[in-house]
C-alpha cells in the first residue's frame, strides 16, 4: 500500500506517542515494522522537521523524539518558512492591512498553518482557502507584513495597493 505524506507524518505522530524513539534509523525501522511502511532516513528527516518535531530529554537521561501536542505548541522556525513560503506562494498583493497570497490549488492551508506557527511580526492571524490566504495584520502594518512575506517567498515587484 502506498502512503501519502500526510498519511506517513500522521502514522509518525502515533509512533512517536506510544514509543520512546531515539533515532532516525530507529524510526524507519518502527514505520517499516509496524505501520508497514517503507521510508528512507532523509525523509524521515524532512518529516520530523515539517511536524516540529524536537528531541527530550526523559527519564535516564535518553533525548527521544516527541511533537507538540497542540499546533499552536509547534514553531516553523524562519528557514523551513522560507522553503515552504518559496516552494508554494505564487503571488502576494495587499489591500491596506490585508495581505493576500496565492498558492497552487490545494496548499493554501500549508502556508497558512506555518504562519500561523511562525511568530511573524505584525501577522494577527490567517484564513485559507484552496489557493488563496488572507493575512490580517497589525493596523498600519500591511506593507511591512506584504515585504517580509514577499522577501521569505522570493517574489519581486510585489503588488502594493
Amino acid at each position: 500500500m502506498t502512503f501519502s505524506k500526510t498519511q506517513r507524518q500522521h502514522r509518525i505522530g502515533r509512533i512517536l506517542n506510544s514509543h520512546a524513539v531515539s533515532s532516525q534509523v530507529q524510526l524507519v525501522e518502527l514505520l517499516a515494522a509496524t505501520e508497514d511502511i517503507v521510508a528512507t532516513q532523509a525523509t524521515v528527516s524532512r518529516d520530523l522537521d515539517e511536524m516540529g518535531a524536537v528531541k527530550v530529554r526523559i527519564a535516564g537521561g535518553t533525548s527521544v523524539y516527541a511533537v507538540p501536542e497542540h499546533p499552536a505548541d509547534q514553531h516553523a522556525p524562519e528557514d523551513h518558512l522560507r522553503r515552504l513560503m518559496g516552494e508554494w506562494v505564487v503571488e502576494a498583493d495587499r489591500s491596506g492591512d490585508l495581505v493576500v497570497l496565492r498558492t497552487p490549488p490545494g496548499s493554501a492551508h500549508v502556508v497558512a498553518s506555518a504562519l500561523d506557527r511562525s511568530g511573524v511580526l505584525n501577522v494577527i492571524g490567517t484564513v485559507a482557502g484552496d489557493d488563496t490566504l488572507l493575512i490580517i495584520s497589525a493596523e498600519g502594518r500591511g506593507g511591512a507584513v506584504l515585504s517580509h512575506l514577499s522577501d521569505l517567498s522570493g517574489l519581486d515587484g510585489s503588488k502594493s495597493r
